[in-house]
């Protein structure tokens, strides 16, 4: 039975990676490796009340016994917002799967930083290198990664793993499109956009993406233009993919993911069907 994904995010790397599991390419973008499909979580009851720390929220959580050195040789701004970290990793034990994070460990702050990783397994293996992609907030590590953090800056790393799905096993179904809703305040915070939009023409019909602005102030990239709808994601975008053979996967800070699983239970998708990294 053929079976329909839909992603609702406001962030992607993780969902850019399980796109090439679902369908496999051998082009540039078949770096993009494996899923992150089984690392997410079953939607209950969240609240948004008190923000946790990375370390309190995750502590029951499993974790790779391995942490390791790493030294930046790589620092891009992806928008006015984020950064792309770029690790060189020391230890060769090191590993990881797509959709894990990794705990961030920063010499003289006591704080520990929790970051998914935006890069492909593939890389790693074949270059020595992790990629992170970082907001700028005033938490303490994502606050000095955007401030301190200098080329061969020093900092250690450890996997995290939500160690409750076992990959692969699936749920019965073929999978067989994928639509993405993407939301940011403008297209210059819509990262890995030309990404996604190469995903769109090498699977056509396949992955499509509907891009959302809200606070849209300059011209759009003709590219971009016949994908981007002006405004938040509504119910009316969602209610139309509602079936039986639909899986939502949510991905966003805790208020939006609040706001679309409550949206998606008022328009009739049973809770088993929802999915969000419970790790935020």
């Amino acid at each position: 039975m053929a079976h329909t994904t839909i992603y609702v995010g406001c962030t992607v790397p993780q969902l850019l990676k399980g796109a090439s599991r679902i369908f496999p390419s051998h082009s540039a973008l078949g770096v993009l490796r494996h899923s992150a499909f089984y690392y997410c979580t079953v939607n209950g009851t969240i609240k948004s009340e008190r923000k946790m720390d990375h370390l309190e929220r995750t502590a029951n959580n499993f974790r790779q016994e391995v942490i390791t050195q790493a030294k930046v040789c790589g620092i891009t701004n992806e928008s006015e917002t984020v950064k792309r970290l770029r690790l060189a990793i020391a230890n060769k034990d090191f590993t990881f799967k797509a959709g894990q994070w990794v705990d961030f460990f920063i010499p003289g702050v006591s704080v520990v930083g929790g970051f998914s990783i935006c890069s492909s397994p593939g890389l790693l293996e074949r270059e020595g290198i992790l990629e992170l992609a970082v907001k700028h907030t005033v938490h303490p590590p994502a606050h000095w990664i955007h401030t301190e953090c200098t080329l061969d800056s020093e900092v250690a790393l450890r996997v995290g793993d939500l160690h409750g799905y076992q990959e692969g096993k699936g749920n019965g179904h073929k999978l067989g499109t994928v639509k993405l809703y993407y939301s940011a305040k403008n297209s210059s915070e819509l990262l890995f956009k030309k990404n996604i939009l190469g995903l769109m023409n090498t699977f056509p019909g396949k992955i499509t993406c509907c891009f959302h602005v809200t606070q849209q102030r300059s011209q759009i990239c003709k590219e971009l233009q016949p994908h981007v709808t002006e405004g938040r994601i509504s119910k009316k975008d969602l209610e139309k993919h509602v079936s039986d053979n639909t899986s939502w996967y949510i991905c966003g800070p805790p208020p939006m993911i609040e706001s679309i699983s409550k949206l998606l239970s008022n328009i009739g998708v049973p809770g088993n069907r929802v999915f969000f990294e419970k790790w935020w």
